[in-house]
């Protein structure tokens, strides 16, 4: 399969690289990282890297501006189904390649690499680089370590394996890689982000059967001057509670006119609700976006009738 995606990257002068909706680092560098890769490879290619940015990534990679989709080729990362991709239209395109980590929704592009237990979109890259004739370097190797690193959790999930580890030496033995820089744009944050993250402690709500929820209104978000976005990621932030097997958070996107509903667990799995819902993700680590809270207070209450269910097996 990785043979047919370079066959393919070779067809076309022209390659657009996008990824899912609501950035976050393994999307982001993953898609950064193949851009490189297929430049320093191919270097009369036009490839571009396309989708909304975030002031939060800012410093790990600059996306490129849209142009004509039309004859090109088209590579989606981190995105197990259609709606999700973020600023593409797959009805221009000449040909579609999904390379994706996430659990089976959808087939949506002409040929799909679906690799469920790789820790991160990051990790299939490196297989794909170490596996083909596809460049890397320095930076891009960086690029690959930060995206494993945020998806896994610091090497924290099951997901990670003999094989995860294995890469990463690999990739750290043959390339040069910052580590105190990766780690420096992954997780250094501004005091009111802090703060803020005080507020959930003290207003998570506990159900007795092992639930964590906190809502966060739009009123929140401005009073500690954070974005809707930031304040739904600090839910992993709350790993490892005693008294909680599966956390939320419930995060008002008042100017898309939305609530993001950002679940994990440590416990029962949790895509299947998700997907119920209309959204989806990781058996431990999913999400959701609904239009009003009564529908996200229905995700917790399945939620906790799943954790009740669950301590009774």
């Amino acid at each position: 399969m990785y043979n047919k995606i370079v066959e393919k990257i070779k067809e076309y002068d022209t390659i657009l690289i996008a990824r899912h909706i609501g950035v976050d680092p393994d999307a982001l560098c993953s898609q950064l990282a193949l851009r490189d890769s297929i430049r320093l490879t191919y270097p009369n290619k036009k490839v571009l890297a396309i989708g909304t940015g975030s002031s939060r990534f800012l410093s790990i990679g600059k996306l490129d501006k849209l142009e004509k989709v039309q004859d090109a080729l088209l590579i989606i990362t981190d995105t197990p189904d259609q709606k999700r991709v973020d600023s593409l239209d797959f009805s221009q395109g000449a040909y579609s390649i999904k390379i994706d980590h996430h659990p089976f929704l959808e087939k949506f592009c002409d040929l799909e690499l679906i690799e469920d237990d790789k820790s991160s979109a990051c990790e299939i890259i490196m297989n794909l680089l170490y596996q083909t004739e596809l460049k890397c370097n320095d930076s891009i190797a960086e690029l690959l370590y930060m995206g494993l690193v945020s998806d896994s959790n610091r090497f924290l999930f099951n997901s990670c394996t003999s094989n995860t580890f294995g890469m990463v030496s690999r990739l750290l033995k043959d390339y040069s890689i910052d580590l105190a820089s990766v780690y420096e744009k992954l997780y250094i944050r501004p005091l009111n982000e802090v703060r803020l993250e005080g507020y959930i402690a003290l207003n998570m709500v506990v159900t007795e059967n092992c639930l964590g929820y906190v809502v966060i209104s739009d009123d929140i978000i401005n009073e500690y001057n954070v974005d809707s976005a930031s304040a739904g990621n600090m839910i992993n932030n709350f790993n490892y509670i005693r008294e909680v097997y599966v956390w939320a958070t419930i995060t008002e996107d008042r100017k898309n006119d939305q609530y993001r509903v950002s679940i994990r667990s440590r416990g029962p799995e949790i895509n299947r609700i998700a997907e119920k819902h209309h959204g989806g993700g990781h058996r431990f680590a999913s999400g959701v976006k609904v239009k009003t809270l009564d529908e996200a207070m229905l995700i917790m209450r399945d939620l906790d009738l799943e954790l009740k269910n669950y301590f009774i097996k």
